[in-house]
């Protein structure tokens, strides 16, 4: 079966990793450090054939959302600090595998101030209408 992980963070972590702003606990050598795990975490999946997809998204600032009545809304949105960061589609055995490899990421190196607040969902992806009921 395939699950989905997925990270979040806010604008102000982006503005910190590329180094838009000092008024974070981002430096370059954080960054570099984060990077370098997350190399070897896509690595490790990509051996083990678990990985399907991964890939991260785009600053906040960059996000339009489309809402009734066709209002189009450029982020980020005042309503909340935390958007999808990135994404894992991994393809294994088991929920309980799936979580082990999110739980995982938890091992990621980032300045203390985000790792305390960081977390992972991990959601299965349905094949259709009919697995509904998962």
């Amino acid at each position: 079966m395939k699950y989905m992980i997925l990270t979040y963070g806010s604008q102000q972590d982006y503005d910190g990793m590329s180094g838009k702003t000092t008024d974070t606990e981002w430096t370059g050598d954080a960054f570099a450090k984060m990077a370098e795990f997350m190399n070897a975490f896509n690595k490790s999946l990509a051996d083990s054939g678990e990985l399907v997809e991964t890939r991260a998204c785009a600053a906040p600032v960059h996000t339009r959302r489309v809402g009734p009545g066709n209002v189009v809304t450029n982020g980020p949105y005042a309503e909340t600090q935390e958007v999808l960061a990135g994404y894992w589609i991994v393809e294994c055995d088991s929920f309980d595998r799936a979580t082990e490899i999110a739980l995982r990421l938890g091992e990621c190196p980032a300045p203390e101030g985000i790792t305390a607040t960081a977390y992972a969902d991990v959601r299965p992806i349905m094949d259709g209408a009919d697995d509904i009921g998962l």
